[in-house]
């Protein structure tokens, strides 16, 4: 059980703790002597201030001890170790929970662990290998038996190994719906996939709130395959703020196709035209309010 009243002659060796500590550190970086701590019986550990640039809030640990009976205290070790208010580098996080969407440049390789919960086997291992299609990926006996009607190969080996797979063969179907993946996506990836998508573009973010419609009645938007085509889209508005992204049906923006059609604009009637075309000197009043034929000036103001 260790002691909590440090050893006397062991508490007493400050100057056999400093001499260690100065030895072990670079000069003038030694401070002041800051306690004594009992480490057990006959078993001490001085403490003295670290002035190391860089170190702040270290402490310099001397270690001495001496045997039982005996008056004459030793040398253990000497570390320097982090105080409570030190400052000390943040916590090592491994590079995989470090990565970030975004990280990966041109050039650069992701592995994927080999026990990714985000993945699954494409296809389950229910033959030995000569059930193995391309890729290396185990089909049932089902799909070679059909393999073996229209004469196509399936051989083991990876997908460098494997033949040239032409239009219409099984290997080519597969290939087409997926089958010829080693892993697809798990049901754990396909929700984690889900829960991303809809909390940067879900009913619930702050531009589909303010949106006047949602994405399920937008002209823009591209529905997606399989599951996800009841819960999800791709968005097509070039001018919206979520365009080539995969959004959320119950998503919305102010670029909705039906949110404000802009009316036509109006046409001007087209213009009358008069094709009567009437001489004004064809017809001229008389005195009696009727009209006569238009002769001349002279007529006119010929008469008395």
């Amino acid at each position: 059980m260790r002691s909590r009243t440090p050893d006397r002659l062991c508490a007493e060796a400050v100057d056999l703790a400093r001499v260690a500590a100065e030895e072990a550190a670079a000069p003038g970086t030694v401070g002041e002597h800051v306690d004594a701590v009992a480490d057990g019986d006959r078993v001490v550990t001085h403490l003295f201030e670290c002035k190391e640039p860089g170190y702040r809030g270290w402490r310099w640990a001397v270690t001495v001890a001496r045997a039982s009976r005996a008056k004459h205290v030793t040398l253990d070790e000497t570390v320097l170790l982090p105080g409570p208010d030190a400052l000390l580098a943040p916590e090592w996080v491994p590079w995989s929970e470090r990565l970030r969407p975004g990280d990966m440049g041109p050039g650069d390789l992701l592995p994927t662990e080999a026990e990714d919960l985000r993945l699954e086997p494409g296809a389950a291992p229910l033959g030995g290998a000569e059930d193995v299609g391309a890729g290396g990926a185990q089909v049932s006996p089902g799909v070679t038996e059909l393999a073996d009607a229209e004469d196509a190969d399936v051989e083991p080996g990876s997908p460098a190994a494997q033949p040239a797979t032409t239009r219409g063969s099984i290997a080519a179907v597969a290939d087409e719906l997926g089958m010829g993946r080693s892993r697809v996506l798990s049901r754990y990836g396909l929700h984690a996939a889900a829960d991303r998508w809809e909390e940067e573009y879900g009913p619930k973010t702050a531009m589909a709130q303010a949106a006047p419609a949602n994405c399920v009645s937008c002209g823009f938007l591209v529905p997606l395959a399989g599951s996800l085509r009841q819960a999800f889209g791709i968005c097509a508005n070039e001018f919206g703020p979520a365009d080539g992204h995969v959004v959320s049906l119950g998503y919305g923006c102010g670029g909705h196709s039906e949110a404000a059609v802009m009316p036509r604009p109006p046409r001007p009637a087209p213009p009358v035209i008069d094709e009567t075309v009437v001489d004004p000197f064809a017809l001229r009043p008389d005195r009696t309010g009727g009209s006569v034929e238009e002769s001349g000036p002279s007529e006119e103001f010929g008469h008395s």
